[in-house]
């Protein structure tokens, strides 16, 4: 088939050369022309497990080409997917000035019938808008069509070759039927091609990240209840999430979600549910119980070190929001190395991947980058771990002691195991465990 995507960010660059991949002419569009350059030589402007294999092997084969040419990509496809951001605005509300950009030039461009599909994760009654903004410019036919995604940072590549389900909104059963051909070769295993109504499509994004975030959200709720009364929050989260109505994926006690899904989808959702007069409460108290979660380690190191850090040295392990990728945003290391910052502490960090993107868009020369994580420990009174990276999961305990200052350590995801941590000598705080009496991080003079 000949499909053109428009926008080569995370989602736009996984889908074209996931479909180059299984045999389609895919030709990916962008106004970015320095990233459009980059990309026809194969780098790849973000970090994602097996992204940079796949469209090295797909350009070579000629099945995956780059352009700025959005009027190009149009005419040389039948199918014609937008994936452009939709970034959350002032108010909450998903901004779709570039969807409804990209549907316009579509429409100018269209010298015949075509197949237009929002990939980009918009509320409901976008389609409509698009099907309006399209026709605006073009007596053509047109399908408009909502495919949302469902991939994971870190795993997007093997969500997209091998997905649990793929769900398509159309406005016409033979729509379906061709885009159900289009998928054929990635759900051979018998995994689900739903083929629903639009309105149903756009909704089923915007509600399972909710519902994966509403899991988060209360399992730390519970893990907060743990602390204070001395049960086990693991053990709470194996106990209920055995229970085969529940299971147990996202059900670990952390310091919250962050990204670039989770974070703005329940506020896109808050916003739609508000502006069609109905309670958005659950929401609500799911995205400020997050918020409040980031801030746990800050909250530890106070409970510790007190409010002025001014002559601390705060290891921190993990920037990214989470494992196998290189995304900051709404990440939980942002509010915790402010914070430090802010109280006069100094910041020696280490991530696997992330270091570049945290001083060029983040932090700058303010914090220290260090190439092991062993490294960031040299002199430190507390290490801050956000982060569960493989390296990070077993680490040398004993060379972690000796290294560090003070004994301080606050595993934000839960990975260390408690009694070996105090068999170290550590003052070790997580989330859902009863902390220790609360005593002064050990240090030296």
């Amino acid at each position: 088939m000949k499909i053109g995507v428009i926008g080569t960010g995370y989602v736009g660059l996984v889908v074209g050369a996931g479909f180059a991949h299984s045999g389609n002419d895919v030709v990916c569009a962008d106004i970015d022309s320095d990233k459009i350059e980059r990309l026809r030589r194969g780098e790849i402007p973000f970090y994602e497990p097996g992204l940079e294999e796949l469209v090295g092997e797909n350009l070579s084969a000629g099945r995956l080409v780059f352009t700025t040419d959005l009027e190009e990509a149009v005419r040389k496809s039948r199918i014609l997917f937008i994936a452009v951001g939709t970034p959350p605005g002032a108010d909450g509300a998903a901004d779709l000035n570039q969807v409804l950009s990209v549907a316009r030039s579509i429409g100018r461009a269209m010298d015949g019938e075509r197949i237009v599909i929002t990939k980009s994760t918009v509320p409901v009654g976008t389609a409509a808008r698009v099907r309006e903004a399209i026709e605006a410019e073009t007596s053509h036919p047109v399908h408009v069509c909502s495919n949302p995604e469902f991939l994971k940072e870190g795993a997007a590549v093997e969500d997209f070759m091998k997905p649990d389900r793929v769900v398509l909104g159309v406005d016409d059963p033979a729509v379906g039927v061709e885009l159900g051909e289009l998928y054929a070769p990635f759900v051979r295993t018998g995994n689900q091609v739903l083929i629903m109504d639009i309105a149903s499509a756009e909704i089923t994004k915007y509600a399972a990240n909710a519902m994966l975030a509403t899991r988060i959200s209360f399992m730390n709720m519970i893990a907060s209840l743990c602390e204070q009364s001395g049960a086990k929050a693991d053990d709470v989260r194996m106990g209920i999430g055995s229970d085969p109505r529940i299971g147990p994926a996202f059900l670990f006690p952390g310091i919250g979600y962050g990204g670039s899904c989770f974070p703005k989808d329940v506020k896109a959702l808050i916003r739609t549910m508000k502006e069609g007069g109905l309670d958005a409460a659950i929401l609500e108290a799911v995205e400020a119980l997050n918020e409040r979660q980031k801030s746990f380690p800050l909250r530890a190191l106070e409970s510790r070190l007190g409010d002025d850090l001014s002559g601390r040295t705060i290891a921190v392990w993990g920037l990214a929001f989470k494992p196998n990728t290189d995304d900051m945003r709404e990440a939980p290391s942002l509010v915790t190395i402010e914070g430090i910052l802010a109280r006069g502490g100094r910041v020696v960090a280490h991530d696997p991947v992330a270091m570049d993107e945290a001083r060029s868009h983040h932090f700058g020369e303010r914090i220290s980058y260090v190439e092991t994580n062993y490294e960031a420990l040299a002199g430190a009174d507390a290490l801050v771990l956000h982060t569960e990276w493989h390296p990070y999961r077993r680490p040398d305990f004993a060379r972690m002691r000796s290294e560090m200052r003070g004994n301080l350590v606050i595993d934000g995801r839960g990975i260390f195991p408690a009694a070996r941590m105090r068999e170290h000598g550590f003052d070790y705080v997580a989330v859902g465990l009863t902390p220790q009496a609360a005593a002064p991080a050990e240090t030296t003079s």
